[in-house]
């Protein structure tokens, strides 16, 4: 399933999809593997981490807002379904830590923290950060 999830998020990043059929295709191997729960995905490399496939259906509804702003009106806005970014971790650590270089700045990141902290339902505003230049970076789950 690791390739499969792979090929949507190399469609989502050439452009050809956008994150909401992104999302909507990883659910869809998702609940093809609950279905099949001998092949539960993992965070390779890591044999006793959680799988992916569990959680509340609610909680998953919810979406990682990231908002950037800056003095100078540089604005971003970034909106991300908490499926999505379930789905994403492993996969997308599991191939970043292949690629040389990227695995530098992804060996350090704890994805069974960030899958522990889905699992256990974090939700509001989890990043605030403000500058002395008047810029801001927030992130929240709603």
């Amino acid at each position: 399933m690791r390739e499969e999830i792979s090929k949507v998020l190399s469609m989502m990043q050439e452009g050809k999809i956008d994150s909401d059929k992104a999302s909507e295709l990883i659910n869809a191997l998702q609940e093809k593997q609950m279905a099949h729960p001998s092949q539960a995905v993992q965070v390779p490399g890591k044999p006793d981490s959680k799988k992916l496939s569990s959680g509340t259906g609610r909680y998953l509804d919810k979406t990682l807002k990231i908002r950037v702003t800056t003095e100078e009106n540089d604005n971003v806005s970034i909106n991300l379904p908490i499926k999505l970014v379930k789905a994403v971790l492993g996969a997308g650590h599991s191939i970043a830590s292949n690629i040389p270089q990227s695995a530098e700045y992804v060996r350090n990141i704890d994805i069974d923290l960030l899958i522990d902290a889905i699992e256990n339902e974090l939700d509001g505003q989890i990043v605030d950060v403000r500058t002395g230049d008047g810029n801001t970076v927030a992130v929240v789950i709603e």
